[in-house]
């Protein structure tokens, strides 16, 4: 039996047992009614069975439910010898108009509940075309991500990020577009595009975020709402790391520093000299400052979105990542997000006031095996599998 079998299984045993519930209901309250004291009517609670029935189970199982009540409702007073009398035929009556509007109220949750799960299934297929889950292999490095979207119900919003192999090696983008959530989706998915096809144009860092700067300018010529103009942009970091030189290459378009982490519970932030952020107009390639640090075999890079660093807890304290990040130094790039995903959370009590992503890059030394395709497709074009809200995604082996 598959995964998916199973789950339908154990929630049909779920919804059995729960049906249990009203119909235990029933029968206690028409015993207790027929053994209490004739001054003490119990009757009128049947109805709290459809109310229980409806939170679990269709319009048909409710109206089942409410029709078993109206039978004990007729038994009481048959068993009492008034059950042509008026106040049982009103208790009755009663009880049938409140079933037949709790029967009604189903059908509408069920129509609404069918809306919605139809707009989420259109949401996750868009989420997965813009934000395409990063490979666990590329070149020499490891890598791992994870994304924690502010919108509720949403798995992705103003952040991004994207790694592809290109002649000098692999280049990572994480960025962070003004504002959050869904109203920020339009920009974060045209730059991601365009990284995509400027990786493998242009020779140098400084290149690549001068033709993201006006790729951008263009867009945001023709999109930018009028009452926005000039208040939209992105902060962007570009990462180049060779396959064999132990170095990576950074330029920072207004974004935050990685944390460098080494073995021995050593982190460090390098001082980088930003640029302004893309889409300002003002980056000119001549005028971008690429920095070049050491990354040896078992460094790890911990790139991150300002959503990170700003979480609050209730007393308003930020997060501390650099302090926390120091005790799971050691830690491959899965289990590295993992733990700072838990403690992030715990600390920010589960909910965030900005999108907030990350990434974790290890160099291994060993070279990635070339792209796996199926069916002919080339690399980068093989199937994947779906991002899930908030989980470590180590994605799959090959390059895109």
């Amino acid at each position: 039996m598959t995964a998916w079998n199973r789950g339908f299984a154990q929630a049909g045993r779920t919804n059995r047992l729960l049906l249990l519930i009203p119909v235990a209901l029933i029968v206690l309250i028409t015993i207790a009614d027929i053994v209490a004291p004739s001054d003490i009517v119990l009757g009128p609670l049947l109805v709290i069975a459809p109310a229980i029935t409806a939170w679990g189970a269709g319009p048909l199982v409710t109206g089942g439910v409410g029709a078993a009540a109206m039978a004990a409702q007729a038994f009481i007073g048959w068993r009492s010898g008034l059950l042509l009398s008026r106040n049982v035929l009103v208790q009755l009556f009663a009880l049938a108009v409140l079933s037949a509007l709790i029967v009604i109220l189903s059908v509408i949750r069920d129509r609404h509940s069918r809306e919605l799960a139809r707009v989420r299934s259109v949401a996750e297929a868009a989420q997965r075309v813009l934000l395409w889950p990063l490979p666990s292999r590329l070149g020499t490095l490891r890598l791992a991500s994870v994304y924690l979207a502010a919108e509720e119900d949403a798995e992705i919003g103003g952040d991004l990020y994207a790694a592809a192999r290109s002649a000098q090696g692999t280049r990572v983008v994480i960025g962070d577009v003004r504002g959050k959530g869904l109203p920020a989706i339009g920009e974060a998915a045209f730059l991601l595009g365009a990284f995509r096809e400027a990786v493998h144009q242009n020779a140098g860092l400084p290149a690549l975020a001068g033709s993201l700067e006006r790729s951008l300018t263009r867009y945001l010529d023709d999109f930018e709402p009028t009452d926005e103009a000039g208040e939209r942009f992105v902060t962007a970091l570009l990462l180049e790391i060779p396959d064999d030189d132990p170095v990576v290459r950074l330029v920072s378009c207004g974004h935050l520093a990685p944390l460098l982490l080494r073995p021995g519970r050593v982190v460090s932030a390098p001082d980088l000299a930003p640029a302004p952020p893309l889409g300002v107009g003002l980056t000119d390639p001549v005028e971008v400052t690429v920095a070049v640090l050491p990354f040896a075999v078992d460094d790890t890079l911990l790139l991150f979105t300002d959503g990170v660093v700003e979480a609050r807890d209730r007393d308003g304290v930020f997060y501390p990542l650099t302090e926390r990040v120091a005790q799971w130094v050691g830690r491959p790039p899965e289990s590295l997000l993992r733990h700072v995903q838990r403690d992030l959370l715990a600390h920010a009590g589960g909910r965030f006031g900005d999108d907030a992503a990350l990434i974790a890059i290890r160099r291994t030394g060993d070279l990635a095996p070339p792209a796996r395709t199926r069916y002919g497709s080339p690399p980068g074009r093989e199937r994947r599998e779906p991002p899930h809200r908030g989980r470590i995604r180590p994605g799959r082996d090959g390059a895109e």
